[in-house]
């Protein structure tokens, strides 16, 4: 969940690789730190805390060189300070590592026997002197490749020496890593937005390869040393989406995108005069699909719980969900004839990647749904559908849940109707609705100053309920993790109909209970469950769709209107009142709400 980056080249490269690492930070926060060469000597800046920090103590001590690698940590071995920080240095070494070394306890006793001294409480510090120890008998490229074999775990590394100041090695295994090209230099990111500010031309490393930087000159070797060619890709610079503008927060940028991501996302798949979804390189008959696997962790798995009822309500076929770092842990009977899709917003979530990796030694079907079409999941799926949100940079998903959906949500009316469960009728009036969807969810968004007054209340809890069914009943889930997620505040989301089977006895005076009721076939039925809360002391915001009737219910605390659509598309407004609340809750306690704390947006270690 870190983010590294290196830069070698003939001009300064402090300030830039400064640069990177700020636009790396929401990979991780805990601390951050730079080592350049300079005067043949490695030097090295680190500080817990944040790149801001860093930036003042680099200013502080001149730091200078041609090259250099920087670092942004998200703690997992060692707790978060100076002296855990990367990068990681010996007298002739110092390296980043975004990942996690399984087998560092092992390697580090070898180590200890051979007389290197550990300062650090990191796996990351066995990487420095093994590569150290190797050195004294190898070339290289060969402690490369041997130092990368003993290694047992995931990793994306950035590797300096002091008697090669021009020179980077990087290598990868299960965590991101790119390469991106300039005019003499080169550079090493974990991601295209870390290098999109210098370059738009990048490479990505394939899983056990590495690759040696000049300034002049990038060489990639597979894990065994022998060398392999690059495709160069071109990226597209849109660098003012990645700015807040007049936002104190990307999360408040991104919830108010949300209409104008609906339409883009609409634009590319939905042909317009011809009444039709187009899924294009479609690689199967869709006929030959039986069932189906939704698979992603967090919000997207919220996502896939939504799509299983549209499966279900519209197609014939088996349909299953399952938590990606649950998946691989499991004895899967995989079906030939099954897709399976993986969804995943940065498309490189190392459970979601691994599980697609074991599909893949299956020889199954297999499907990304990503925002990241350059992603490590995308390349690796057979079919690839992009969400076309544009970046998400808030750490709490928010536009890119409202994707995942709406391309399952294209996925499923596809299918359904290639394979003549739902009519050509019902699927032409399924498209006429999404296309006012934007709409829609531009109207929901006028609900901002009701929700802004909540979020004291809910900010000030102990804790509070999400309830909802059929569809809003993920929908409540992901109402439950954004409050967490943002707020801190303990928050649970309910099939609304299970209450009564335990979790009532949690039910106290002036608990904030959240209830999604739509006007759908499930109305009634959660309008009762509401007034049994009601009766036990609860303060009930019901969130509905605009109607003239009158609500089933008294004394209900709050109520707040979503627009009408139809009923398989009200998760994609009611979810907007729900991210909204959880900001302004965040925003009441002071946090910072791009950053909420022990998390970063890119889950790259397992």
């Amino acid at each position: 969940m870190c983010g590294i980056v290196g830069i070698t080249s003939s001009k300064e490269v402090t300030s830039r690789i400064i640069g990177s690492l700020k636009k790396l930070e929401y990979r991780g926060y805990d601390s951050a730190g730079i080592a350049t060469i300079f005067e043949n000597n490695i030097n090295e800046v680190k500080c817990e805390g944040r790149v801001n920090q860093l930036e003042k103590n680099v200013n502080q001590t001149n730091l200078s060189g041609t090259t250099g690698i920087g670092h942004v940590r998200w703690a997992t071995h060692g707790k978060p300070s100076t002296i855990n920080a990367h990068p990681h240095s010996s007298d002739n070494v110092s390296v980043v590592h975004n990942g996690i070394i399984e087998n560092s306890t092992i390697l580090k006793k070898i180590l200890e026997k051979k007389g290197y001294k550990f300062k650090s409480q990191t796996d990351t510090e066995v990487i420095v002197h093994l590569v150290t120890d190797y050195l004294k008998k190898n070339n290289l490229k060969d402690t490369i490749i041997k130092v990368l074999k003993k290694l047992h775990g995931s990793f994306a590394l950035g590797i300096i020496f002091k008697d090669q100041p021009d020179l980077i090695i990087g290598a990868r295994r299960g965590s991101p890593l790119a390469v991106g090209y300039g005019p003499d230099e080169h550079y090493l990111g974990s991601d295209s937005y870390a290098l999109k500010s210098m370059t738009n031309k990048i490479s990505y490393l394939n899983d056990g390869e590495f690759c040696i930087l000049k300034k002049d000159q990038v060489e990639f070797f597979d894990s065994d040393g022998i060398k392999v060619n690059k495709e160069i890709l071109n990226l597209s610079k849109d660098e003012q989406n990645y700015e807040k503008g007049q936002y104190k927060y990307f999360m408040a940028k991104e919830i108010d995108e949300q209409p104008i991501t609906i339409k883009n996302c609409i634009n590319e798949y939905i042909d317009k005069l011809n009444n039709e979804i187009n899924i294009f390189n479609f690689p199967w008959k869709i006929s030959d699909i039986s069932s189906v696997v939704l698979i992603g962790c967090g919000t997207a798995y919220h996502s896939c719980l939504v799509a299983k009822y549209w499966f279900e309500q519209n197609t014939n076929m088996d349909v299953s969900v399952d938590i990606a770092s649950e998946f691989r842990y499991r004895k899967i009977k995989f079906k030939q004839n099954a897709l399976y899709v993986f969804v995943s917003q940065s498309g490189e979530t190392a459970d979601t990647f691994a599980a697609l990796d074991l599909c893949k030694k299956n020889e199954v079907k297999t499907c990304a749904i990503v925002n990241v079409v350059e992603s490590s999941i995308a390349r690796d799926a057979d079919l690839v559908l992009p969400i076309h949100c544009g970046p998400e940079i808030g750490v709490a998903s928010t536009k890119a849940f409202l994707g995942q959906m709406l391309v399952l949500y294209l996925l499923c009316t596809k299918i359904s109707f290639e394979q003549k469960s739902i009519s050509k009728k019902t699927y032409q009036n399924k498209i006429k609705d999404l296309l006012l969807l934007s709409k829609c969810a531009k109207e929901t968004l006028n609900t901002d100053n009701k929700i802004y007054n909540l979020g004291k209340d809910f900010a000030n809890s102990k804790g509070s309920m999400f309830l909802g069914r059929g569809y809003s009943y993920p929908i409540a889930l992901e109402g439950a993790l954004k409050l967490k997620e943002l707020a801190y505040v303990h928050a649970e989301g309910y099939p609304a109909g299970e209450m009564k089977h335990g979790p009532l006895a949690l039910i106290e005076e002036g608990m904030p209970v959240v209830v999604i009721a739509p006007r759908d076939e499930h109305y009634k039925k959660t309008i009762s469950n509401m007034q049994e809360v009601i009766s036990r002391g609860a303060k009930v915001l019901l969130i509905t769709n605009k109607s003239t009737d009158e609500i089933f219910s008294e004394n209900i605390w709050e109520q707040i209107e979503v627009e009408n659509i139809s009923d398989e598309l009200l998760p994609f407004l009611t979810t907007i009142p729900l991210q909204k609340l959880a900001y302004y809750s965040a925003l009441d306690k002071g946090f910072d709400i791009d950053k909420p704390r022990n998390l970063a947006k890119s889950v790259t270690v397992e």
